[in-house]
């Protein structure tokens, strides 16, 4: 049985930049490099799902995007994380997208391909699109973070968000999937 943790990236594992388009701009959170190096040892396959509208907007292009994702992977990859894949969605809002959050079919597609139980996996992100695409997709737990727009939805959206679980950061998440294997 294969499980997972999906992750969204901006506002999740790496500071909220509004339309991060250049590598030397990411800001890796403290807490990512050890909650994914926990994650990763305890068996979990991770993937990083993320909306990335600034290139359907015209703000910057699928390349830039590439770069940033490959400067992240580069940087987490010294901790001895590796992410099996990186879903994007270029498209902005309102436009025709198979993948853009909170779709589901990002996670399908990683089912399908790496022969996921999404039942056993995890769907982590700042927004309460994050949280719909976990469940839209029957993931076992939705988990918002603090991080990036996570404080702010925690307070906007409570009511919507009673099925989620709310942690400060990527650490304290992985804390919380470990310790609930447990049980």
């Amino acid at each position: 049985m294969n499980r997972a943790v999906f992750l969204d990236r901006d506002g999740t594992m790496i500071a909220e930049k509004n339309y991060l388009s250049r590598p030397e701009d990411v800001e890796i959170f403290p807490a990512t490099p050890a909650g994914l190096k926990r994650l990763a040892g305890a068996g979990f396959k991770l993937f990083i799902v993320s909306n990335q509208s600034g290139v359907g907007r015209g703000y910057f292009s699928l390349a830039d995007v590439e770069r940033v994702n490959e400067h992240l992977c580069r940087e987490l990859a010294r901790d001895g994380i590796r992410f099996e894949k990186i879903y994007i969605a270029p498209e902005k809002p309102g436009d025709p997208s198979r993948g853009r959050k909170p779709s589901p079919q990002f996670l399908f597609d990683a089912r399908d391909e790496f022969g996921l139980d999404l039942a056993q996996s995890y769907m982590v992100g700042d927004k309460l699109i994050d949280l719909e695409c976990g469940w839209n997709a029957g993931v076992k737990q939705s988990i918002l973070v603090r991080t990036g727009y996570g404080a702010d939805v925690e307070r906007a959206a409570a009511e919507q968000i009673k099925r989620a679980i709310v942690v400060n950061d990527l650490a304290e998440m992985a804390e919380w999937i470990l310790s609930s294997l447990q049980h």
